[in-house]
């Protein structure tokens, strides 16, 4: 554990030394880069002076005790070994999880795509809950929302809404999200008080940047159409409605939610350029066996990972078989217990993977 400490804190001299150097403030794609790295070893360094006085104040304690002169430090020195002995396996555990290597996705920003499923308007109902509590969750975590594209449905809620979200690490977190989502409740419409199932799919992309994707534009179709729904006699009667269609994959976006034509071909620009990433990184993924099998990365959008139970107040998150019987707070965006969960569990997976990697 020392050996592998000491190697970060070199790294994390040489970052600081490079983050103040002219050139590279003036490059800031680099800078960026290095200044997210900067933050992530800080944290493990900051673990890891705690680790090293830990061990500092045993081997001290050891010796007094050992020594047996001063009865009072012997017993002050017994304490600090009870408390130091306790704390030290929990500091491991922490350190072990933050030196695992991490997904360079994670830091990425990501287009969220939910749609209705099964289960007619109150599908609907149900997937502008989950857009309600996504962007809750992203104001705690002081993330910006941004909607992209937006589809009614026909008694409140979405057909379907895509919308980004931009802040640090958010791919990380709600990369979990992506999946089938059910909700078991009594829907508004229903007289005699029964519960209906109904459910809405949820898909996170890691937003890619221009470099991360080589996307021809003589591969691009675009369409332009006049918008549909609400919004005014400009809305409804101009060709500000914007389709693109990416011919080789047949993979297409549009985005209608701006007046402005350029603003909405910038939009669906930016969610085909996701989804053309997306399907480049699930290639990789289905190449990795490991990671294929991960219980919560498996990337398979029909799975159904977790239910909202209305009647009962509670949550199942079943790729864990976690159950939270806290359902008003997680649907009004107390979502980071299930996140944390599974966090856990990816960690440990990798962390039984690199073990046999070693072995």
């Amino acid at each position: 554990m020392l050996d592998k400490l000491r190697i970060v804190k070199q790294r994390f001299d040489e970052v600081s030394d490079l983050i103040i150097q002219p050139d590279i403030i003036t490059d800031q794609k680099r800078y960026a880069k290095l200044n997210k790295e900067y933050k992530d070893l800080s944290k493990i360094v900051e673990k890891g002076n705690e680790y090293q006085n830990i061990v500092a104040n045993l081997e001290e304690a050891k010796e007094i005790i050992a020594d047996g002169s001063d009865a009072e430090m012997v017993e002050m020195a017994k304490m600090e070994q009870e408390e130091g002995n306790e704390r030290l396996p929990q500091l491991e555990e922490e350190i072990k999880f933050m030196l695992i290597p991490k997904d360079p996705e994670d830091a990425k920003n990501v287009i969220v795509e939910i749609r209705a499923g099964t289960g007619g308007d109150e599908a609907s109902i149900f997937a502008g809950d989950l857009y309600r509590m996504y962007t809750k969750y992203a104001s705690s975590r002081g993330w910006k929302c941004e909607v992209e594209d937006i589809a009614d449905g026909t008694s409140g809620g979405f057909k379907e809404i895509i919308f980004s979200v931009s802040g640090d690490d958010v791919y990380g977190d709600l990369k979990f999200e992506s999946g089938v989502h059910r909700v078991q409740r009594v829907p508004q419409t229903e007289t005699q008080g029964r519960v209906h199932t109904s459910a809405a799919t949820v898909m996170v992309l890691p937003e890619a940047e221009e470099f991360d994707i080589d996307m021809k534009q003589s591969d691009i179709r675009v369409d332009y159409f006049c918008s549909s729904g609400p919004g005014g006699q400009s809305v409804n009667t101009t060709y500000s409605a914007v389709r693109l269609t990416h011919v080789p994959t047949g993979l297409v976006a549009q985005c209608q939610d701006q007046k402005s034509q350029h603003k909405n071909k910038d939009k669906a620009m930016k969610v085909l350029r996701s989804r053309l990433y997306e399907q480049e990184l699930e290639k990789k993924l289905a190449a990795d066996s490991e990671k294929r099998n991960s219980l919560v990365a498996s990337g398979d959008r029909s799975a159904k990972i977790r239910t909202y139970n209305y009647p009962q107040g509670r949550v199942t998150e079943h790729r864990i078989g976690l159950t939270l019987y806290d359902l008003s707070n997680i649907v009004n965006g107390d979502i980071h217990k299930i996140i944390d969960e599974l966090k856990v569990t990816e960690n440990t997976e990798k962390l039984k993977e690199l073990g046999e990697a070693n072995l």
